[in-house]
């Protein structure tokens, strides 16, 4: 490893914040880790004055740093970066926030141009928790289905961060309550049925409270429920703007894709010819649909020949991803995994099956290994 003196970057640190990088004392040893907060200036003089050290290798950028990993270890990444984004999300929004916000999205975007594959894994297999850690992965689940539909259409880089950051913060003033109503089986109540109705300009008066000032930002979260119709809430406005016309579309989708007290998650290719059905001919849901593919990376699905595996890759067409086989055509589980190009005609696949078809259940990280080998 290479080092540079603390002093050298000290311009990169702010008293109370999370560190960008861990602190190394001279002999090399850690100090303080990547995400520490340095209390006071005076603790911060000190370690320059101890002749604290950084690695080089952690000065680069997001996405430098990443593009230089090998590809087995981006798992533990997904991780680290779907977690500080969580932190953020079920804080309470304050001075800072928007900051935070910033620092947290940068990694999951950087992840995001990485590996597109591992992006639509994180959106399909995301696992359980409590009922708000239910909001928070929807919300997750949005941002980065908004940011890779924004991509395919060729929205400038800042439409499509602005687009990913809506996206996460549109629902901020229901998390919890999203978490309620996925468990519920029973018709909503008075109370939650105007909080539903009440969350896009609450979630913009929180983000306002915040300190956040982006007007494009705003207006998108004011107006994720509106139609151009004028058949949307909370005011029935026609006027609606892409980026919230966008959000609406994604926030769809990703909520056919997530298992409910009363249902399970809609099998992909269902969700996508839903979508399909509801929006015929609008070039957001094409993209979508595109961009997901009929059978997305993390679903499961049989091939004609009989065989089960996952999908670990997008293919040439929508109809046709690269799948890792787990169980032969016999019905036998294989040694090993076996990847197979389902445009080849023999591979073909025949439609998507559930976890229940394996005979045990995975996590997340399992199906990433599998989408990695």
């Amino acid at each position: 490893m290479s080092y540079t003196a603390l002093a050298a970057v000290a311009h990169r640190i702010q008293v109370g914040q999370p560190l960008p990088f861990n602190v190394r004392n001279a002999d090399s040893t850690l100090l303080l880790a990547r995400g520490h907060r340095v209390a006071t200036a005076g603790q911060l003089q000190a370690l320059l004055d101890r002749g604290a050290l950084v690695d080089l290798t952690e000065l680069l950028g997001d996405r430098e740093r990443l593009a230089q990993l090998p590809r087995e270890q981006l798992p533990a990444f997904w991780r680290e970066g779907l977690g500080r984004v969580a932190d953020v999300l079920q804080s309470s929004p304050g001075p800072g926030y928007r900051d935070a916000l910033d620092t947290a999205a940068q990694p999951v975007l950087a992840l995001i141009e990485r590996d597109p594959d591992l992006a639509i894994f994180q959106v399909l297999r995301q696992e359980g928790g409590d009922r708000a850690v239910y909001g928070v992965r929807r919300s997750v689940g949005a941002a980065i289905t908004a940011y890779l539909v924004a991509r395919r259409l060729n929205w400038d880089a800042e439409a499509i961060e602005r687009c990913f950051k809506v996206a996460l913060t549109m629902n901020l003033a229901m998390l919890e309550l999203q978490g309620e109503l996925a468990e519920q089986r029973t018709p909503l109540t008075p109370a939650q049925h105007a909080a539903v109705l009440r969350h896009p300009l609450r979630g913009r008066e929180m983000l306002e409270q915040a300190g956040i000032t982006d007007r494009d930002w705003l207006f998108a979260v004011e107006r994720h429920h509106e139609r151009e119709d004028g058949s949307g809430y909370p005011t029935g406005t026609c006027e609606v703007g892409e980026i919230a016309s966008l959000v609406r579309r994604v926030d769809t989708y990703t909520a056919k894709l997530a298992a409910r007290g009363h249902r399970g998650a809609l099998a992909a290719d269902i969700a996508g010819r839903q979508m399909f059905m509801q929006d015929p001919g609008h070039p957001m849901t094409a993209a979508l649909v595109k961009e997901f593919g009929i059978y997305p990376p993390g679903c499961f699905v049989r091939l004609v020949s009989g065989a089960l595996g996952v999908v670990v890759g997008r293919g040439p067409t929508v109809a046709t991803p690269i799948v890792a086989c787990l169980i032969g055509p016999g019905g036998r589980p294989l040694p090993a995994p076996q990847r197979v190009d389902t445009a080849e005609r023999v591979h073909t696949v025949s439609g998507v099956v559930g976890d229940h078809a394996f005979g045990r259940e995975f996590t997340a990280d399992e199906l990433m290994q599998l989408a990695l080998a």
